[in-house]
């Protein structure tokens, strides 16, 4: 069997191609840079502790420090919480469990201050300009 000619290609077949192709094209430095641009993940805001290395290992692999920080849960919830995350894949050694529990209950509890978020400004933001 020889090659068949080609099908006619439909004009919003054709758009439907050049969008797509031109959103690649667009996208795909994004893409390839998209781990260069995560920010870094500091351990620096948890505090001190035995299980700090392991809330650390076990919770900052997914999210920021903040997430944790800003929380104001008790031994219950914070049990709930890491059972959960463990779920989803968390990686918690069920010797270090209830010490990792412990850890964040002690620190992240209803009676500790409401966490106050530092006040940035991105690096690439022109302060004090608007767009018209």
């Amino acid at each position: 069997m020889r090659g068949r000619a080609p099908a006619a290609v439909r004009p919003g077949q054709a758009r439907l191609l050049i969008t797509t192709v031109f959103l690649v094209a667009a996208l795909l430095p994004l893409w390839a840079s998209s781990d260069k641009s995560k920010p870094a993940k500091t351990t620096e805001d948890l505090p001190a502790g035995a299980m700090q290395a392991k809330a650390t290992t076990a919770c900052l692999e997914c999210h920021e420090a903040r997430i944790i920080l800003q929380q104001r849960l008790s031994k219950a919830a914070w049990t709930k919480e890491v059972d959960k995350m463990v779920k989803w894949g968390a990686v918690v050694d069920p010797a270090d469990r209830d010490a990792l529990i412990d850890y964040l209950s002690l620190n992240f509890n209803p009676d500790q201050p409401v966490y106050e978020a530092p006040r940035t400004v991105p690096s690439n933001a022109q302060v004090g300009t608007t767009k018209k």
